[in-house]
C-alpha cells in the first residue's frame, strides 16, 4: 500500500511571499516531514512500575514539562504527566517498544499515519509561531516541546534547534492543510522557500 502524505495536494516547491532582493539562505524554509515513526506512550495511573530503567533507543522517558530526550534518530517529547510522544526515523523501534512496555502498565498507540508534520527553519520561525500561538516563545529553547494551538488548531511544537531556529509542528492529519495554510500565510511577510 502506498502512503499519501497529508500535504501532498498543497505543498509545492517554490519561493513565496516577500523573497525578492533577499538572500535565499536568509529566507524561512518550510518542509513536510513524513515517514516517521510516531508512537504515543501513556503510563496508566494505577501502574507502580518505575521509569528509571526503561529506555528506548538508549533514551529515558523523562517526566519533566517541556523536556525532550533525543539522539540523532529519535526524540521523546514530554506530552503531559506520564505521557510521551516518541518520534523516530527508526521504524524498527516499534518492536522494542511493544516488548518493553507491557499492556498492563502502558497504553501504546501508533500515530504514524494520523499526523501531518511541518518543519519551519530560519531566524524568523518563532516570529511566525507568535502570530497564531498564545505561548511565550521567548522562553522556548532547543529540545523543548509543548502542546498548544495555532490559529485554533491543536498542535505539538518541538524545537529541534534554536540557532538558527528549526521547529517541527505536529497536528492531526485532518487539520494538516488548514495548518499549512495558516503557517504559510504567517510566513509571507518574511518570504519563504517551500522545500
Amino acid at each position: 500500500m502506498t502512503s499519501i502524505s497529508a500535504l501532498d495536494n498543497i505543498h509545492f516547491k517554490n519561493l513565496f511571499g516577500d523573497y525578492e532582493e533577499k538572500n535565499e539562505k536568509d529566507l524561512l524554509k518550510i518542509s513536510e516531514n513524513k515517514d516517521l515513526l510516531i508512537i504515543q506512550i501513556a503510563k496508566y495511573k494505577n501502574s507502580s512500575i518505575s521509569l528509571e530503567n526503561l529506555k528506548i533507543d538508549d533514551l529515558k522517558l523523562k517526566n519533566e514539562a517541556l523536556n525532550v530526550s533525543n539522539n540523532s534518530d529519535t526524540r521523546i517529547l514530554w506530552n503531559g504527566p506520564n505521557n510521551w510522544l516518541l518520534v523516530s526515523t527508526k521504524k524498527e523501534l516499534l518492536k522494542e517498544i511493544v516488548e518493553k512496555f507491557d499492556e498492563n502498565n502502558f497504553a501504546i498507540t501508533n500515530l504514524s499515519h494520523s499526523r501531518a508534520i511541518i518543519e519551519l527553519d530560519g531566524e524568523n520561525a518563532t516570529e511566525v509561531l507568535k502570530k497564531g500561538c498564545p505561548y511565550n516563545f521567548n522562553e522556548l529553547k532547543k529540545d523543548n516541546s509543548l502542546n498548544s494551538t495555532f490559529s485554533g488548531i491543536s498542535v505539538t511544537i518541538d524545537v529541534l534547534n534554536d540557532n538558527p531556529h528549526k521547529i517541527r509542528i505536529f497536528t492531526l492529519r485532518s487539520f494538516g492543510e488548514s495548518l499549512y495554510h495558516s503557517i504559510t500565510d504567517s510566513c509571507l511577510e518574511f518570504g519563504y522557500k517551500s522545500i
